[in-house]
């Protein structure tokens, strides 16, 4: 029962690990310009997935937001088109700040649980040996 604590925790920190580098992936390419006649960067988001009984939950796959990204008038960017607009991601800044403390926080849960489940098997090897 332990063992399985601690395998399902640590499905729970992997998923979380590649969550978190997404948002991060996201943060940092927030204000990346591209010229109006390529693709904006667009933004990454982990698809999870349950595991059979008590396997624990894995990343299935990714979506991936829109390439069109948003046109900012800017005429003084050196990206900038002849009517003067450069494309940037379309990421929400505040939905991805969110995003990452959710993570983060299930990333500690996570952590958490592995190091319970450890003490409390510590502990069973220690009556065990009483």
């Amino acid at each position: 029962m332990t063992f399985d604590a601690i395998g399902i925790a640590g499905t729970g920190l992997s998923t979380h690990r590649k969550w978190l580098d997404a948002i991060s992936d996201n943060l940092a390419n927030v204000n990346t310009a591209t010229s109006t006649d390529g693709a904006a960067f667009q933004a990454r988001y982990v698809a999870v997935q349950e595991g059979d009984g008590t396997t624990g939950v894995y990343v299935s796959g990714a979506a991936y937001g829109d390439a069109e990204g948003r046109l900012v008038h800017e005429p003084t960017h050196p990206l900038a088109d002849a009517d003067g607009y450069v494309r940037y991601p379309d990421i929400d800044l505040a939905s991805q700040m969110g995003q990452l403390i959710m993570a983060q926080r299930g990333y500690q849960a996570s952590a958490a649980v592995v190091d319970r489940a450890r003490e409390t098997y510590t502990a069973a090897l220690q009556i065990g040996r009483g």
